[in-house]
């Protein structure tokens, strides 16, 4: 991990680091991740399509099925943010999920903040998003294991 472990020592050097992984590990990355984490605006908090201080609408697990009885089955995940700056929505699906975890506690106020996250690969190549989330006091993580994220942001009128 490097802004999840690192940041509160050393922010910018932890950022750099991350930077660094990104470049030597662009083959191994998944095309809309890459293209999140490498974004010179996902990471910035002052972009208002940027994650950070989001808060959560929603998250929904689906599970798509084809065959003559259902029996092919994936799992996939949308989930819904409010932007930070409250003058959007940050729809991001994950098409393919193999594998999810959400950790969280002192939920009586929701999840709070969208605090960190980060994209990394895991050795068979499927994309791994760490995400933290945080209000008076931390709230919880999840990891998502994926394919890859789409991402969409839709600007209230």
């Amino acid at each position: 991990m490097f802004i999840l472990s690192e940041r509160d020592e050393d922010p910018a050097g932890a950022f750099r680091r991350y930077r660094d992984y990104l470049r030597e590990n662009e083959s191994r990355f998944p095309p809309g991740a890459y293209a999140l984490a490498s974004s010179d605006w996902y990471f910035d908090f002052r972009q208002h399509e940027c994650p950070h201080d989001a808060w959560l609408q929603w998250a929904k697990v689906e599970e798509p099925s084809a065959g003559e009885r259902h029996e092919n089955r994936s799992v996939a995940l949308s989930v819904s943010l409010l932007g930070a700056y409250h003058d959007g929505i940050i729809e991001l699906r994950y098409p393919k999920v193999f594998e999810y975890r959400f950790n969280s506690v002192a939920l009586e106020g929701g999840h709070r903040d969208w605090r960190y996250d980060e994209f990394r690969v895991n050795e068979k190549g499927q994309l791994i998003h760490e995400i933290e989330w945080c209000g008076h006091r931390d709230t919880g993580s999840w990891i998502v294991v994926a394919s890859d994220i789409e991402y969409k942001w839709s600007p209230f009128q």
